[in-house]
C-alpha cells in the first residue's frame, strides 16, 4: 500500500514509518524541509500539510494519508496546527486520512475528560486542548471525509514492540502504550480498518 506520512521524522511518525516499511508498504516521508532525515526505507519528499494544492497532489498518488504532526506544547501555534489538519481534511479527496491524536479528550468518568480531571499536568494542557480542537474539526466533517483519529493511552513513550495492544473508543482504559505498539496499531488500522468517521483509542 502507498502511504503518505506527514511528520515522519518525529517520535511517533518515525515508528509508524518503520512499522510500515517492515510490512513492505511504500512510505513517502513528507517534511517541509529537505534537510530533515527521512526514516530508513522511505522515500523523502518535500511537502506542507498546510498547502492545499500540494496535499491534493500527494494524496492522489497514495492510498492513504497519515498525519503524525503534532501541535506546540505551549499553544502558541494552535491555529497553525489546526489549519494543517483542516487543509489535509479538505484536500485528501477520497483517500483515507488517519490522524495521530492525543488522549486529553478521553473520558475518565462519564462527562469528565482526562484534560479536565484533577492532576492533569498543566504543562500538557494547551497541547491537549489543541488536539481536542482537531478532533472536533474532524467530527464536523462527518461522513464527507473517510477519517479516523487515533488516541494513545495517557502515557506514550519509546519501548518494546510486543505487537500487543487493546482498542477502545472514548474512555481511558489503559495507562500506557509504547510508541512501537502504537505504530503497530496504526498500520493494522491501515491494513484492516476498524473505524470510519470516528475515533479509536489504543493502550496496553
Amino acid at each position: 500500500m502507498r502511504i503518505a506520512l506527514y511528520g515522519a521524522t518525529g517520535m511517533i511518525g518515525s515508528r509508524i514509518a518503520a512499522e510500515a516499511v517492515s510490512r513492505d508498504h511504500q512510505v513517502t516521508a513528507i517534511s517541509r524541509t529537505s534537510s530533515e532525515q527521512a526514516p530508513s526505507g522511505t522515500t523523502p519528499r518535500r511537502g506542507d500539510a498546510a498547502d492545499a494544492d500540494d496535499v491534493a497532489r500527494i494524496a492522489a498518488e497514495h492510498d492513504v494519508v497519515v498525519s503524525a504532526i503534532g501541535p506546540s506544547r505551549t499553544g502558541v501555534r494552535h491555529q497553525v496546527f489546526l489549519h494543517a489538519i483542516d487543509t489535509l481534511a479538505e484536500n485528501v479527496g477520497s483517500r483515507r486520512l488517519i490522524v495521530v491524536g492525543g488522549s486529553g479528550s478521553l473520558e475518565v468518568a462519564p462527562g469528565l475528560r482526562l484534560v479536565d480531571a484533577p492532576g492533569f499536568p498543566l504543562a500538557a494542557k494547551q497541547e491537549a486542548l489543541t488536539h481536542i480542537a482537531a478532533l472536533e474539526l474532524l467530527e464536523d466533517k462527518g461522513a464527507l471525509l473517510d477519517w479516523v483519529y487515533v488516541s494513545p493511552a495517557p502515557f506514550i513513550a519509546p519501548g518494546e514492540r510486543t505487537g500487543q495492544y487493546r482498542v477502545g473508543m472514548n474512555t481511558v482504559f489503559g495507562e500506557t502504550i509504547t510508541v512501537e505498539d502504537f505504530a503497530v496499531a496504526i498500520i493494522d488500522e491501515i491494513e484492516q480498518p476498524r473505524a470510519r468517521h470516528g475515533r479509536i483509542a489504543v493502550a496496553h
